[in-house]
């Protein structure tokens, strides 16, 4: 699941999807970019690896979430990490709340909006299905609005690849892992959680224009937090408030929130926003391999070529962009 996305008017991740729209986060899940992510050579393997670090922190942040939904449930796992998240960015970035319009604060709201059906839908999708097969199926809705934004024939082509995947794993049950072998309605969670995060992808841009540096995310987690409130107590109640769970909740807004933010901001300031984007292009594999290592969710070797033609169409996707820009 993808960690939120910059709220810096300049360089956001998701900003740098208007030009080259991609699965870009998270954290189930999104990133805090640096003030120079555009503009950065790429060069070396630092960066890359803290991306990685950062796509690994997340989906074991939501395998952790996984083994505290007993405690907890769904709901409640969610309202903790996005109202200890919410906490964290609201004393690091001390936001601003006066002097934006009534459309900045509607902005915000949208994107909060967005925040909490993206992490709320996701959580509800992995207490159901494998994390592998769930984040394959939410990376659809980004590549679904890079296709939709590029209006070319050959994003139509990395769409049916992606298709093709996802049809791949429909298309067998028994043994495997498989969609066919997969709760439908955590299958359908899943895809409404890629219909978030696609509105996430293109609410979070707006944020970034209209607030500085980090000061859009941290309001709109904070509405994301608040809205997640309700179904939290009425899911879990009480159980919130079990030091144990407390604890454990905010290890899971460690891992998916806090520290990949931090590492992509360190990465976004020494490579290009599209190369992340293609990265980022990676989280159904590394979800796959988290489910396995921590859940005990093995693949088949169909499952796992499904799960590469999904990758192969994401990267291809924003190749293409990139390769669009720069002609």
């Amino acid at each position: 699941m993808p960690a939120p996305s910059s709220s810096s008017p300049t360089s956001s991740p998701t900003a740098a999807t208007e030009a080259a729209p991609a699965p870009v986060p998270s954290t189930a899940e999104g990133s805090v970019s640096g003030s120079a992510s555009g503009s950065g050579s790429g060069s070396g393997l630092g960066p890359v690896a803290l991306v990685i670090s950062a796509g690994i922190s997340v989906q074991f942040g939501a395998a952790l979430a996984v083994m505290i939904m007993p405690r907890a449930g769904a709901a409640g796992v969610v309202t903790l990490r996005l109202a200890a998240a919410a906490l964290v960015l609201l004393l690091l970035c001390r936001p601003k709340v006066r002097g934006h319009s009534r459309s900045d604060w509607g902005t915000v709201l949208a994107f909060g909006a967005a925040m909490a059906g993206m992490n709320g839908l996701f959580y509800q999708a992995i207490d159901r299905i494998p994390l592998g097969p769930a984040v394959t199926l939410e990376v659809l809705g980004p590549l679904a609005l890079s296709v939709i934004v590029s209006r070319r024939l050959v994003n139509l082509l990395w769409a049916g690849l992606a298709l093709g995947g996802v049809v791949l794993l429909s298309g067998h049950g028994g043994g495997g892992l498989g969609f066919g072998s997969l709760d439908p309605l955590g299958a359908a969670y899943a895809l409404g959680a890629g219909a978030m995060w696609a509105a996430y992808i293109v609410f979070s841009a707006r944020t970034g224009r209209r607030f500085p540096q980090a000061d859009g995310l941290a309001l709109a987690m904070a509405v994301a937090a608040v809205v997640s409130l309700p179904l939290g107590i009425a899911e879990a109640g009480s159980d919130l408030l079990v030091p144990s769970t407390l604890a454990l909740g905010l290890g899971v807004a460690v891992l998916s929130s806090v520290l990949p933010y931090t590492l992509e901001l360190l990465a976004l300031r020494r490579m290009p926003a599209p190369t992340f984007a293609i990265l980022m292009s990676l989280e159904p594999a590394i979800a796959a391999t988290a489910g396995f290592l921590v859940l005990n969710q093995a693949m088949s070797a169909l499952d796992a070529l499904a799960i590469a033609l999904v990758i192969a169409a994401s990267m291809g996707a924003v190749r293409s962009q990139i390769r669009r820009k720069a002609a």
